[in-house]
């Protein structure tokens, strides 16, 4: 039995059509996350409580802080860009899937040698054999296809020592674990992980310190924490039914957050969730986080 404990403290009231990316900012005490359909970026302080939303130019749906004051990497739904939610300066680096008509970037991660990946998702099939892939950004800001034959990239993570990723593609209903070469940032020996229903798509996930990876759990109102060996360590019932991802946060690393969506839902279904769309803050006891390297390709403090 787990002796971890998660207890719901505070809902944020954003209402996202799709809340997604949600990342902790340590040094700023503040939780960042989008709407990816309403092509908002979102910034709330824990200490002031102030909510900000920033309009950004495309749809963006993951991103990853860096080192220069208010500038992100950031999967937009056209590719990979350098990007500034205060100026709006953006510096596009890489549109690997342009040209392919119906596909977007989604998840998204910066590994803990500083590099950003991103997958794609097939959104609007133009042909029936359409597939989607994960990329990797380099320090040189070249881009590399590390997987492909994907539907929906998602679940992209690095357990504790940075030597093993996690990543689902979302309708398989599997996370899988690969072994992760640091230097060369090459992926090998495929091993499933964990498998969810048919009713339930793996989402967002993150690593705890404990090298515990929690998954939000779309379609099954559900975020899951499994051990190493991909076993369910704690299963926490949210009161929406499209959780879609987690972060870990808090002043003391000890927060939950967690993103939802009402993209989908009947009005029905609304009806009996009203708090979809939602970010959700559980306490946790018997757990806690570890702080998201930012990413280091190539910045500068004059772009």
């Amino acid at each position: 039995m787990s002796t971890t404990t998660a207890t719901l403290l505070k809902i944020i009231p954003c209402q996202c059509q799709l809340g997604e990316g949600v990342l902790w900012h340590d040094e700023q005490q503040a939780i960042y996350w989008l709407d990816i359909e309403a092509c908002d970026l979102y910034r709330y302080y824990i200490s002031s409580e102030v909510l900000e939303k920033f309009t950004l130019p495309q749809r963006m749906a993951s991103f990853a802080f860096t080192p220069v004051n208010n500038q992100i990497i950031a999967a937009f739904e056209q590719g990979f860009a350098r990007y500034n939610f205060i100026t709006s300066q953006i510096d596009w680096i890489n549109q690997p899937e342009l040209h392919i008509k119906g596909n977007r970037l989604n998840d998204g991660r910066v590994d803990k040698q500083g590099r950003f990946w991103a997958g794609s998702m097939v959104e609007s099939a133009s042909t029936t054999k359409q597939k989607s892939a994960l990329y990797c950004v380099d320090h040189q800001l070249n881009c590399h296809k590390k997987m492909d034959d994907l539907l929906i990239s998602n679940s992209l993570c690095w357990n504790k020592a940075g030597d093993i990723l996690y990543h689902a593609d979302s309708p398989s209903h599997q996370i899988f674990q690969y072994d992760f070469c640091k230097e060369k940032a090459a992926i090998s020996n495929k091993k499933l992980f964990a498998t969810t229903n048919t009713a339930t798509f793996p989402d967002g996930s993150i690593v705890d310190a404990q090298d515990y990876l929690w998954n939000a759990q779309w379609g099954s109102s559900k975020v899951i924490r499994y051990n190493c060996n991909g076993e369910i360590d704690l299963s926490i019932v949210l009161p929406v039914s499209q959780p879609s991802c987690v972060t870990i946060g808090g002043a003391n690393l000890d927060w939950l957050i967690v993103t939802s969506a009402k993209q989908g839902l009947s009005s029905s279904a609304l009806t009996k969730e009203p708090l979809s769309g939602n970010l959700f803050i559980y306490q946790l006891t018997g757990a806690s986080g570890l702080v998201d390297p930012q990413c280091t390709i190539c910045f500068n403090s004059s772009s």
